[in-house]
């Protein structure tokens, strides 16, 4: 039996890479986005997103699409109309949400395995999550050596409501976990194209098994049906995880003894050396590092001297977030900020806010988290092939005129 592979430390993935990082990451790109530079590059939004609102988020593709830093807003909840859409594969067709109940998923590693409808799991258990989504590549847009992908830069995460039946309720249910399990492996129901290994291609992903403890299989998004562009009609969530362990159209959840041997387990979503192959042995993307951003101002804007506001959110995949500060001057000095809103639970992000005086001139605003256990988010970077886990708060600033 292999020994169980290292998540995606929540700070410091390996400590030479964030020496490696202190040469570059003060050479970061600014938050905020030129509105005539944007209408330029903008792309239609693709069919199965088209319901998104054109005007507050950014399309970098059919499979990639980001919430506008301002279009965050200060109500604690994403809006479905706003929140990012990434997808590895292009989604099933349209009809698998049109008879939700009709969907299928084989639960296997258990006493008893089953192959259960939405339907029936409907009748087995109800819970409702509040948490924070976000793609491991959210900030790859900040790194310099540009990663392949989209250049997200805080857009790619939102907090939202999932709803669904409890995991270990359906386990429970069937018999329990057989012996030796480690893994708790999603299976998705993408369409894999012919004449192609499954495994180069198909999404399953694996993660300690104790993750059960908190996953849903989820059938509603902030109180809707989860439409096909977030994974409808059912989901895997497991709060705290970056999202592509979060499952999109579920087809199979298996307890098992070992990772899968698909690509996107075994070499993909692997925190390396710039230049370095993904393998088994490297950080894998699991449970999200503490992490916060500016909301607003979302960079760009003319501000008048004087007092202002500045807030954004603070989140997490490990200890609940304890506090914030705030710098309006690139960091060289800081001050509380104050939470505001619900708190939704240790998986969601907690919105804060900080009254601050912006004297004319030019300002970088930026905020920086500690967790309960004493962890702070750190300055910079940490370099990695694939501009994973970026929680650094110099390259989230945002740059404002105040005149």
């Amino acid at each position: 039996m292999e020994p169980m592979p290292r998540a995606v430390p929540r700070v410091d993935i390996k400590r030479r890479w964030l020496l490696a990082a202190a040469g570059t990451g003060a050479a970061a790109g600014l938050g905020g986005w030129n509105a005539a530079a944007r209408a330029q590059e903008a792309k239609p939004l693709p069919p199965v997103a088209s319901f998104k609102d054109a005007s507050r988020v950014i399309v970098h593709s059919a499979n990639g699409i980001e919430t506008q830093r301002s279009a965050l807003g200060s109500s604690a909840i994403t809006d479905i109309d706003v929140l990012f859409v990434r997808n590895n594969l292009a989604s099933p067709d349209a009809a698998i949400v049109e008879n939700a109940d009709a969907w299928r998923i084989e639960i296997d590693g258990v006493t008893s395995p089953r192959t259960l409808t939405l339907a029936e799991l409907r009748n087995m258990g109800l819970a409702c999550v509040a948490m924070v989504l976000q793609c491991s590549g959210n900030g790859r847009g900040f790194f310099e050596h540009k990663a392949s992908g989209s250049q997200w830069k805080v857009g790619a995460a939102g907090n939202v409501f999932w709803s669904g039946v409890p995991v270990k309720d359906v386990v429970k249910a069937l018999g329990g976990v057989r012996g030796g399990i480690r893994y708790m492996t999603g299976t998705g129901g993408e369409t894999i194209p012919q004449g192609i290994d499954p495994l180069t291609v198909m999404v399953e992903r694996s993660v300690p098994w104790t993750a059960m403890e908190e996953a849903i299989l989820a059938w509603e998004l902030n109180g809707r049906p989860i439409p096909l562009a977030h994974g409808g009609p059912l989901r895997l969530i497991i709060p705290g995880y970056y999202g592509v362990n979060n499952i999109k159209y579920i087809k199979r959840l298996a307890f098992t003894e070992n990772e899968t041997a698909a690509n996107i387990q075994k070499s993909g979503y692997r925190v390396r050396e710039i230049g370095k192959k993904g393998d088994p042995s490297q950080a894998s993307m699991w449970e999200m590092n503490l992490k916060s951003f500016v909301t607003s101002p979302a960079g760009g804007e003319t501000l008048r001297p004087g007092p202002a506001l500045v807030h954004g959110v603070a989140f997490t995949g490990g200890a609940p977030v304890k506090s914030v500060e705030v710098s309006v001057d690139d960091g060289k000095s800081w001050q509380p900020a104050e939470f505001f809103g619900p708190d939704l639970g240790r998986y969601a992000w907690r919105q804060f806010v900080a009254r601050v005086q912006l004297p004319a001139g030019r300002h970088r605003i930026t905020s920086r988290a500690t967790a309960a256990d004493g962890t702070v988010q750190p300055e910079l970077r940490v370099e990695n092939e694939r501009a994973y886990a970026h929680n650094g708060w110099r390259d989230h600033a945002v740059e404002v005129t105040v005149a």
